[in-house]
């Protein structure tokens, strides 16, 4: 089919009123009990609507919370752009512990959110790599390993990428915060020890 002469449909009136009603009653509920405390019939019940008018439009609270933190994802990646544009006379690995800095303020803002996208059970780690947010945050460190070390084939790159998106996440971060007491600080000065030479 010829994507070119397909026409935009606005969403329906009834439709963005369901999916704001949605969006802030999850919202309120998340930040009281938290994400994984909520079930998906709690939101359906508190947002007044029914339980397949939620899941028509969010199979889980994966998505649901996806939808929630997008906005914040947005500002993350205008922030993380014009700090690389501010910093490009930087080393590549000043510039790339400037980024992780950027990611963990990130993720200490919206901790319950990320743990409704990473946490969810019908989601494997394959499905959570290909998250927008995952994505492009991957790409850009790629990038600044790659400049790192310019001698290292490509792929290494890639492997630090993926080690690193691993010890950000969110029951790494949590465990490291909850369990062993580091502070955000120490979880990045430690980090940029192990991964940047």
């Amino acid at each position: 089919m010829d994507q070119s002469n397909t026409t935009y449909r606005p969403e329906r009136r009834d439709a963005a009123e369901n999916r704001k009603r949605i969006l802030d009653v999850a919202f309120k509920l998340f930040e009281i009990h938290g994400v994984e405390e909520v079930s998906m019939n709690q939101i359906a019940t508190e947002a007044q609507i029914g339980a397949g008018t939620l899941y028509r439009r969010y199979r889980n609270k994966s998505e649901l919370c996806s939808e929630l933190i997008q906005d914040n994802a947005n500002l993350l990646f205008e922030e993380i752009a014009t700090y690389l544009q501010n910093h490009q006379s930087y080393t590549a690995g000043e510039r790339l512990r400037g980024l992780m800095s950027l990611f963990i303020q990130f993720r200490e803002k919206n901790v319950q959110l990320l743990t409704g996208i990473e946490n969810s059970n019908d989601r494997g780690i394959e499905e959570q790599n290909k998250s927008p947010l995952y994505h492009r945050l991957h790409h850009i460190l790629c990038t600044l390993f790659e400049e790192v070390s310019p001698a290292n084939e490509p792929s290494f790159a890639l492997f630090q990428a993926d080690m690193l998106m691993s010890a950000l996440r969110n029951d790494s971060y949590v465990f490291q915060k909850k369990v062993r007491g580091n502070s955000s600080d120490y979880i990045l000065e430690h980090i940029c020890k192990i991964f940047i030479p």
